[in-house]
């Protein structure tokens, strides 16, 4: 019997893991680990994925291979490439919650609340307090702290730029209003805090770019240690936020920006 077909979307591929029959151990992990992960699987290593689903490498190698690929790299491709084409729409979103009973208002908050809170959870197991820690050593030395978030991200950067003008942290919000990318803003001394998630947004990458060819320390808050942002940053401080319906809300990122702030405004005095 020869191999099958790889799925050729990520509804195919959400099938084709609940159709798995008996499984060894090692697979059925891969399996379990990859069906609540879907979205880590565009922006993460063969390494991180097997270490997340407690197996070798070469058992989720060998596993895509049981899904129809040929290689991890061809699963990652199909993921990729739906990432590339975003998100549903708003409208669909909508349509989705309203054909599966769900936009009653108290179901939504309740829903919210609860991915809210698993990613809360999620974001206190995973927290990497050292990485964190280098974040705030390079944040806090800056003379100005320059912010830079758009599109979902643009929530958590203004919401930094109030708190630092009230912790008395120099600090600059780039909007890119109008276009302008106001990169000639960077001095020397001076530190980014570059926020994004995938789909990456273009113009945070290119401020990111320009302060790394200025030679200016570049923090990134972002959804992977393999995303666009960390591959250019001085640190990289993660987390995920759990979806509901499509929609992301901010819950574990707002936590986590709020006690970078503070703990920047604490260093800064000492």
């Amino acid at each position: 019997m020869g191999q099958p077909a790889p799925p050729s979307t990520v509804e195919d591929f959400r099938s084709r893991l609940s159709g798995l029959g008996n499984l060894p151990k090692r697979l059925r992990q891969c399996a379990d680990h990859l069906a609540g992960n879907l979205d880590r699987i565009a922006v993460s290593t063969v390494a991180e994925l097997a270490a997340g689903a407690d197996v070798p490498p070469s058992a989720l190698m060998r596993f895509c291979q049981i899904l129809g690929f040929q290689g991890f790299s061809d699963m990652q491709r199909l993921f990729r490439d739906a990432v590339a084409g975003g998100l549903p729409d708003y409208a669909t979103r909508l349509k989705n919650l309203k054909a599966g009973g769900e936009d009653r208002p108290g179901a939504l908050v309740a829903e919210f609340i609860e991915s809210g809170r698993q990613s809360l959870e999620n974001l206190a197991k995973t927290m990497d307090e050292a990485a964190l820690s280098r974040a705030v050593s390079v944040l806090s030395k800056a003379g100005t702290l320059h912010l830079v978030g758009l599109r979902r991200a643009y929530p958590v950067a203004a919401y930094l730029a109030y708190v630092c003008e009230k912790l008395a942290i120099p600090a600059m919000l780039h909007e890119a209003t109008g276009g302008l990318a106001l990169s000639h803003a960077l001095r020397p001394g001076d530190a980014l805090l570059a926020i994004s998630f995938a789909p990456y947004s273009a113009e945070t990458l290119t401020l990111v770019t320009a302060s790394v060819a200025a030679g200016i320390p570049v923090v990134a808050l972002t959804d992977s240690l393999t995303s666009p942002l960390a591959k250019a940053a001085t640190e990289v401080v993660t987390v995920q936020e759990v979806d509901f319906g499509a929609f992301r809300a901010l819950s574990a990122t707002l936590a986590l920006a709020l006690g970078l702030a503070v703990s920047v405004a604490a260093a800064r005095e000492t």
